[in-house]
């Protein structure tokens, strides 16, 4: 009898399992057809407590709420790329006077680097090259011509990446412009059906799983609001200390550059140090050690109230301990690399999302047969 239990609970372990498994495959399949859909679900997901608040304390009609969140988004959009826009363009202004001075200081530089450093040790390479023996001198030769042929081919393979890229990121916006679209569309009459469309929903699941679904809804709606509450919180923290950083320093148009660096903060990937390490560097070959230390220094600033910030923010925002968002974002890193750092609190978020609306409890109810 008991080991009839044992046997019934591994059963149903397997099917939960498979049933899963089935999901996740059924997913991943279908959102390579219907992926622009997805993210209007996702859209209308975000918008809905916006919607709602129109909806039932302004007295609007939905469609109309639903219209004048999507307006007021696209209008913020509108409005970042357009100041962006109009910074860039004044400063690729600026660049344009400024540049071709920084680029002479940079040619002055290295022609006092090749007279000063390189041409001496080519000098002394040679006088030793030619007191070697003729087979030593052969094999030299052939490593130094070896190494030449890598770096060359090396350098085409990297142009050629660069020159197939920018004719496929460009062939690719007709096809982006049809995903935002269709994604835009879709998320316009989701959101205006979304009671509807939960109504059929609740219709066609069993009741226990609809109010388990709708619990598991509310959790992760809550939880994805304060995500991104967090991470607004988190590049607002870093421009302020770009700007401050910068203003100190006295470097022109500080205000858009940290402005700039701050919404960088965001790429999971690069960060500021998309902008930072270029940055370091060519102040540190054109001879300007000031800035070369000071935005050395910024930047180290930057990078530790990240790391010492992050997991505070996230956990106040989101509702999560410290120690287990740390946790997330090391194990994300190490798993996923730096796309890790996102995913990890993201899959926290989701866990304790079903740990709260109890879907964990309910799942092991149903494997020790506890409930049917």
């Amino acid at each position: 009898m008991i080991q009839n239990i044992y046997v019934q609970r591994l059963l149903r372990i397997f099917a939960v399992i498979g049933v899963l498994t089935a999901i996740v495959a059924v997913f991943i399949v279908l959102s390579k057809y219907t992926y622009p859909f997805l993210f209007a679900i996702l859209f209308a997901f975000i918008m809905n407590p916006f919607v709602n608040y129109l909806e039932r304390r302004m007295k609007l009609p939905r469609p109309l709420a639903v219209f004048l969140v999507i307006l007021i988004i696209l209008a913020m959009i509108i409005s970042v790329i357009t100041v962006l826009i109009v910074e860039i363009v004044s400063g690729f202004a600026y660049l344009a006077k400024e540049v071709p001075k920084y680029f002479e200081e940079l040619i002055s530089f290295f022609q006092e680097l090749i007279t000063a450093q390189v041409i001496p040790i080519y000098e002394r390479l040679s006088e030793m090259m030619d007191s070697l023996d003729e087979s030593y001198r052969a094999e030299i030769m052939s490593q130094i011509s070896n190494m030449g042929s890598s770096i060359s081919n090396t350098g085409q393979q990297i142009i050629k990446s660069i020159l197939t890229w920018i004719p496929n990121q460009i062939a690719g916006i007709p096809n982006l412009a049809t995903v935002m679209i269709f994604s835009l569309l879709g998320t316009f009459f989701i959101s205006k059906d979304w009671n509807k469309l939960s109504d059929v929903i609740k219709k066609v699941t069993p009741e226990r799983v609809a109010v388990s679904a709708k619990n598991v809804t509310s959790g992760l709606q809550r939880a994805l609001t304060g995500f991104i509450r967090a991470q607004f919180i988190l590049i607002s923290i870093t421009a302020v200390i770009v700007l401050i950083g910068f203003l100190i320093l006295q470097i022109d148009y500080a205000i858009t550059l940290a402005l700039i660096i701050g919404a960088v903060d965001l790429l999971p990937y690069l960060g500021t140090g998309l902008v930072f390490v270029p940055w370091i560097l060519y102040m540190f070959f054109t001879g300007n050690y000031f800035l070369t230390i000071g935005l050395s220094i910024l930047y180290g600033v930057v990078i530790l109230q990240r790391q010492l910030m992050e997991p505070k923010v996230l956990s106040s925002n989101i509702g999560l301990d410290p120690l287990a968002t740390l946790i997330a974002l090391f194990v994300g890193f190490q798993v996923l690399g730096f796309a890790g750092l996102i995913i990890g609190p993201v899959s926290l978020v989701i866990i304790n999302t079903f740990y709260q609306t109890g879907v964990f409890r309910e799942l092991w109810e149903f494997i020790k047969g506890g409930k049917t």
